[in-house]
């Protein structure tokens, strides 16, 4: 459980420096909660995969997370078009990162602990 708890607050602050990112464009000192965004997101998903997740649930889960909420943030925050592909692009990229997620197995031997 914590793993997935760091991964979700490694989603959250990407999305934050990212939303950070686009307002800097008209405010410059919005930088710095690019810079702590990004921080905390790369240092979070490290937590997460010294816990014992792997890499590419953790990073698939991360980006395809990352791509939806920042595609609906700047929709709604800054006024950019969701066209009905892009809305069905995300969609496809979380079902992917679905089954990467459920195609992921333990090494022979190796025993699963949920943290």
């Amino acid at each position: 459980m914590k793993r997935w708890l760091l991964v979700l607050g490694a989603v959250v602050a990407e999305v934050l420096g990212t939303m950070a990112l686009r307002a800097a464009i008209d405010q410059p000192w919005w930088a710095v909660g690019v810079v702590v965004g990004y921080f905390l997101a790369f240092t979070l998903l490290g937590f997460a995969l010294g816990e014992g997740m792997p890499i590419g649930v953790a990073y698939g889960i991360w980006a395809a997370a990352g791509v939806a909420l920042v595609a609906i943030l700047g929709a709604a925050l800054f006024g950019e078009t969701l066209s009905l592909p892009a809305i069905a692009g995300v969609v496809i990229l979380m079902v992917g990162v679905y089954l990467v997620q459920a195609g992921e197995r333990a090494p022979k031997g190796a025993e699963v602990v949920e943290s």
